[in-house]
């Protein structure tokens, strides 16, 4: 997995996070549930990737991927 993959799980699991909360306020908790255990999932997905990019990258190469990574997803 790239940096860019790790960028958009976190992004995701934002998201997913974010809709959790409103589910809770809303007293809809089966959906808050559902998007709790989504966000977690997009969260462990990002750990994966970038536990492999610590291990297989410099940090200068991880600073400029990771650039690029962010770059491409504000552009989405």
């Amino acid at each position: 997995m790239s940096l860019e993959e790790a960028a958009r799980q976190l992004k995701m699991a934002v998201h997913d996070a974010q809709v959790a909360f409103d589910c809770v306020g809303l007293g809809d908790l089966e959906r808050a549930q559902e998007h709790s255990l989504t966000a977690r999932t997009a969260t462990d997905a990002a750990m994966t990737a970038l536990t492999r990019a610590l291990e297989d990258m410099t940090p200068e190469q991880a600073q400029a991927e990771g650039e690029r990574a962010v770059v491409a997803l504000e552009d989405a």
